[in-house]
């Protein structure tokens, strides 16, 4: 009797630990789905938010963190009132270290969200602030390659930087060109480690690389 009783505990929670996790999955595709339409609307800070709940729901799920990181960043560098890009920025910075922590260490992908964070920050006085957060920019791009070489995303972020950037420095539509092409290269061969893992990126370097020709 006790034997069945404890069967049927078990069971019970394996049906409820199911259903969380087909909760979890369900939110999160949601979410991800809305993503494109959230940065030509202006709903990026909502999203962040929906994403920083699940985050607060789950608890040992670093994805919904990253994910809130990254809409927070996007906002941030979305924004035209550059006397409110810092605290955006820092905001984001705090959700990607929740998701470095969870995650065990920061991956590529963290490591790319923490370049953008620095990139924020410079965009608010490029003049006065490139020799810190330029630089702090390209040493986590330069990590998330190390880190995972197939990541399409790093080399995205460093054309679309070399876009900006002029040619006397680096930079022009020439140098990008070269760089976001292997971006794409790797775009249609990355295999994300699953359904919930980063995909975005491609559409935006096929924009960048269409300016520059």
């Amino acid at each position: 009797m006790k034997k069945s009783v404890f069967l049927l505990m078990l069971m019970i929670g394996s049906f409820s630990l199911l259903a969380q996790s087909d909760k979890y999955q369900k939110a999160m595709q949601q979410r991800i789905g809305e993503m494109e339409t959230a940065v030509q609307n202006g709903g990026m800070p909502s999203l962040a938010n929906s994403f920083e709940r699940i985050a607060e729901a789950e608890k040992t799920q670093w994805l919904p963190y990253y994910y809130a990181a990254y809409c927070q960043i996007m906002s941030a560098l979305l924004e035209q009132d550059k006397t409110k890009v810092d605290q955006l920025a820092d905001k984001a910075e705090s959700l990607n270290k929740k998701a470095e922590e969870l995650a065990g260490g920061a991956n590529s992908e963290i490591n790319v969200i923490y370049s953008m964070i620095a990139t924020a920050h410079l965009t608010v006085d490029p003049a006065a602030r490139w020799m810190q957060y330029g630089q702090t920019s390209s040493t986590y791009l330069e990590k998330a390659k190390q880190l995972d070489p197939s990541n399409p995303r790093p080399l995205y972020l460093e054309g679309q930087s070399k876009f900006y950037t002029p040619e006397q420095f680096g930079g022009g539509k020439a140098a990008a060109a070269a760089v976001l092409e292997k971006s794409l290269v790797l775009f249609d061969q990355f295999k994300p480690a699953s359904e919930l893992h980063p995909t975005w990126g491609k559409a935006a370097a096929q924009y960048f690389l269409a300016q520059c020709k």
